[in-house]
């Protein structure tokens, strides 16, 4: 190995022990899960993702077709496919859920606990964060709803023909 290989072998080791004399041994462990939990996700979707091509190899070599070529017509992406905007309601409800959020939380610490005002400052900016994230994911949720909504409807309106003027002529008996 080279010598900066060691050089970094000694810093993580010098980390690790400042960690365990900081941490404990259970703040160290709880390091060590996340660590592990990490290194899962990541062989996990390595190994998905390898046996995702092999199985559409093997399918393809069975039916005779090449892996790059697909038997099925390529669809039109949905809007929920495609990567766009979710429009101007989204910003404008993080920025009122940050509000409320900040504004109840300092208010909060300032009159219910015997919190500093730098304190409730803190915590209020804490509290705006939170708040935001609720806004934001709120409005999200909402905007992907009324997308999804306004796309099966129109789906299902270009299904369904109109009544009356496309079908096939009566027979009148006269």
């Amino acid at each position: 190995m080279r010598l900066v290989t060691y050089s970094w072998l000694a810093v993580v080791l010098a980390i690790a022990c400042a960690a365990i004399g900081w941490l404990g041994v259970a703040g160290w462990m709880a390091a060590a899960v996340i660590l592990a939990s990490v290194a899962m996700h990541v062989a996990g979707n390595a190994i998905g993702t390898r046996l995702r091509e092999a199985t559409d190899h093997d399918l393809a070599l069975r039916r005779d077709v090449s892996p790059a070529q697909s038997p099925l017509p390529a669809s039109v992406p949905s809007h929920l496919q495609r990567h766009s905007s979710l429009g101007r309601l989204v910003p404008i409800s993080a920025g009122i859920g940050a509000a409320c959020g900040g504004t109840a939380g300092t208010l909060s610490l300032l009159w219910l606990t015997a919190s500093s005002p730098a304190g409730a400052l803190l915590g209020g900016a804490s509290s705006a964060v939170v708040g935001g994230l609720l806004g934001f994911l709120g409005a999200s949720f909402v905007e992907i709803v009324r997308a999804s909504l306004r796309e099966s409807l129109a789906a299902e309106r270009a299904a369904v023909p109109p009544p009356g003027g496309t079908t096939a002529p009566s027979h009148r008996r006269t």
